[in-house]
């Protein structure tokens, strides 16, 4: 795509029969996402901890003129992996395809806090809950042709390095490496699974994996760290970050979206603005850092991955 298209929402085909979860899909780039998808006819299993919030979104969306039978709220808290597994067994219990799995979800730059797992707090909820919920959610998603899992990133996966002998940063802890390093492993995560599809037995299955971020958008997410440490003049200098400098939640949920439902892409391509450093515009084909193209650190990772959360993709090949 090149950098003087204008995609936007409205340019998506239609969804109408198509059955999509989002997760953290209640504010911010995951509710965008919602709205466009809901808008376009597919069906949207909103996968938030919170139902008041999500119930909130719902009365939004629906005031907007969306049709409330394609929203439908599940509990799912990434940072449980109990919790993770109460919402897949549901899913696939109700459901036998699913065409659309947007890992969008996430924390950022938060003080030390651990999982209910024990995981630090970052790479246990934007990776491995993530990791968990993609492979319990395997067996819909190969039975739907074209199915896609779009994972979302972020540009601070440049400044993440994933240190297996430390992954949940229990010896150093910097808040904003571990971000980036949950978000480097969003993409390593991407590009194994891509492998791991393309080699498995049951190739027709044709399911993707893409990767998307949002560059610097407008949401609550800059908000929680400096509020949960009482920084006040971080939070202020956020607000008016996300007033004067980002662009809107809506511009920012577009690489997803366009990684999630436009024909040309393919599985192991990475979506992001196509402005100055891709911090803001529309969505075009990016590059990202050398590290998030390292087959044995993808592997390896993957590897910790499956040991930790017991998840081990039994229906794919080794790739």
């Amino acid at each position: 795509m090149s950098a003087a298209s204008k995609w936007k929402a409205n340019d998506m085909p239609d969804l109408a029969g198509k059955l999509a979860i989002v997760t953290g899909a209640n504010s911010g780039l995951g509710l965008e996402t919602t709205r466009a998808l809901a808008r376009k006819g597919a069906k949207v299993i909103l996968a938030c901890r919170g139902q008041a919030k999500a119930e909130a979104a719902i009365d939004e969306l629906a005031g907007g003129g969306i049709d409330r039978e394609l929203l439908e709220f599940r509990a799912c808290d990434l940072s449980s992996l109990a919790s993770v597994r109460e919402f897949c067994e549901g899913v696939c219990a109700d459901h036998d395809q699913l065409d659309l799995l947007i890992n969008n979800a996430g924390v950022m730059a938060l003080p030390y806090r651990t999982t209910e797992d024990g995981f630090e707090m970052q790479i246990g909820t934007n990776h491995l809950g993530h990791f968990a919920m993609t492979g319990l959610l395997l067996n819909p998603l190969l039975a739907t042709a074209g199915a896609r899992v779009v994972t979302v990133s972020s540009v601070a996966h440049r400044i993440g390095a994933i240190d297996l002998d430390d992954l949940h940063s229990t010896q150093r802890y910097q808040k904003w490496v571990a971000y980036g390093r949950s978000k480097l492993a969003n993409l390593l995560f991407t590009n194994e699974l891509q492998r791991r599809l393309d080699a498995s037995p049951a190739r027709g299955h044709q399911v993707i994996a893409v990767a998307a971020h949002p560059g610097y958008s407008s949401t609550n997410l800059v908000f929680v760290g400096p509020q949960m440490t009482g920084n006040s003049l971080f939070e202020r200098a956020s607000a008016l970050g996300n007033r004067f400098l980002a662009q809107s939640a809506y511009m920012g949920a577009l690489p997803s979206l366009y990684a999630a439902t436009v024909a040309d892409v393919s599985g192991g391509e990475f979506y992001g603005p196509n402005g100055a450093m891709e911090m803001t515009g529309y969505p075009r084909r990016v590059r990202a850092q050398k590290r998030a193209y390292d087959r044995t650190s993808a592997r390896r990772l993957w590897e910790l991955s499956a040991e930790l959360t017991g998840v081990g993709y039994e229906a794919l090949a080794p790739a």
